[in-house]
């Protein structure tokens, strides 16, 4: 298996992941934060779910559509974490039109959004560096 292909399967894994924390107690502190940073609702778990299921659908489909689905996300939730750093908000989740930019710590806002610019980088990494034509397949 590829690298991109192996990419789009770990984000599937992730996004899921992230989609589950809002239903598991140890991951939700007193005033119902995920790891203590942020809220969750059915909306952002519907776009965790959707997008594991996209990266997952296009790690099984191919080489070709995994790259595609790396490339088109890693930009999206790149871009997203960015201004989230910034604002507090994102636009994926519409957030930054329902709530604008939100009075919190820098610090906050950077490890809010750390998760979007991670995986938003490896996608990226995995669609742009590895998806590229002759690169090296894992196996």
């Amino acid at each position: 298996m590829d690298i991109p292909r192996c990419a789009a399967w770990f984000l599937a894994i992730a996004l899921a992941f992230a989609g589950a924390t809002d239903y598991i107690p140890a991951f939700i502190d007193a005033e119902g934060r995920v790891f203590g940073l942020f809220k969750l609702d059915v909306y952002k778990d519907a776009l965790h779910f959707a997008s594991a299921a996209w990266a997952a659908f296009a790690a099984w489909k191919s080489r070709r559509a995994s790259v595609l689905f790396l490339r088109v996300f890693g930009v999206l939730y790149f871009l997203d974490g960015v201004m989230g750093v910034f604002t507090g908000s994102g636009f994926l989740d519409l957030s930054i039109f329902t709530q604008g930019w939100l009075d919190v710590s820098p610090l906050i806002k950077f490890l809010s959004s750390l998760p979007h610019l991670g995986l938003g980088f490896v996608a990226l990494v995995g669609g742009y560096v590895f998806g590229r034509p002759g690169r090296v397949r894992i196996g």
